[in-house]
């Protein structure tokens, strides 16, 4: 059975036992899960897997599962499958018909989010953006229009980039950085995304792992029939009834057919 588990000093006692429990754990870096399993007691083997190992050691982590072991796999920071190759192993497993099961461990996405004070209702985790202006850019304009709060990991060094992209492209939305998430250092700003970029583009980049909460764009304010009908009647002056409600329609952003049915009651009423 693989059970991917989350990273941290207070770990949870499922998660212990599990690790005491199987045949091997399979992490990022054994200079990272080493030091805490000693801490914790555990002497269970370690074996190596990360992004740069994965397609050599995949198979032979699915064949110890397949032999009826159990591997636990860790992270170095936060919960397993979140901006790491785990998922994969997972998949593979998956697909092997193997069991897969998950001791729910840290998470810098869940963290950040429930600390910025955002709406947490609806949310979209959009992992690292690019770390060229003009692709970070180019994403950001996909991204501005989801009506949910966005949340993405960066670099330190490249935060105060980012947030003056965020701010140009996105606008003036509430927003928060959040670093260290669950750590010793656990820090969190708040303000508009233009206030943020201010003062991370004059206090440098901060230390440590960076999540970005962003607000959701605001709603459409919806246009009255009265206002509706006026945007309808200028256009009508000068263009034909199909070229009327392709224009309004863009303008307003409302569904074709409802500016067509209005369109049509104008004509109407002036028989």
């Amino acid at each position: 059975m693989a059970t991917p588990i989350g990273h941290a000093d207070d770990i949870s006692r499922r998660a212990v036992e599990t690790l005491r429990s199987c045949a091997a754990i399979a992490c990022e870096d054994t200079r990272v899960t080493g030091p805490l399993m000693a801490r914790l007691g555990i002497g269970t083997p370690l074996i190596s897997y990360h992004e740069h190992n994965a397609e050599r050691m995949r198979p032979a982590i699915l064949a110890r599962l397949k032999s009826g072991e159990t591997v636990a796999l860790v992270s170095d920071a936060g919960t397993p499958l979140v901006s790491d190759p785990g998922y994969k192993l997972v998949r593979a497993a998956i697909a092997e018909g193997l069991p897969v099961t998950t001791v729910p461990g840290p998470s810098a996405v869940l963290a950040a989010l429930v600390l910025s004070g955002l709406p947490s209702d609806r949310f979209m985790f959009a992992g690292f953006l690019p770390p060229k202006s003009a692709a970070r850019q180019r994403e950001l304009r996909e991204l501005a229009a989801v009506g949910a709060t966005l949340i993405f990991f960066e670099s330190a060094n490249r935060l105060p980039a980012a947030l003056a992209d965020l701010a140009e492209i996105l606008g003036e939305r509430e927003a928060a950085v959040a670093r260290e998430m669950t750590k010793m250092f656990e820090e969190v700003r708040r303000g508009s995304l233009r206030e943020l970029a201010d003062h991370y583009g004059s206090s440098g980049a901060p230390k440590g792992e960076v999540a970005i909460v962003v607000g959701p764009a605001a709603a459409p304010t919806r246009l009255d029939d009265a206002e509706i009908d006026r945007l309808l009647a200028a256009a009508l002056k000068g263009e034909s009834l199909r070229d009327a409600v392709a224009s309004v329609t863009e303008a307003t952003g409302l569904p074709r057919r409802e500016i067509y049915g209005r369109a049509l009651q104008l004509a109407k009423d002036k028989e």
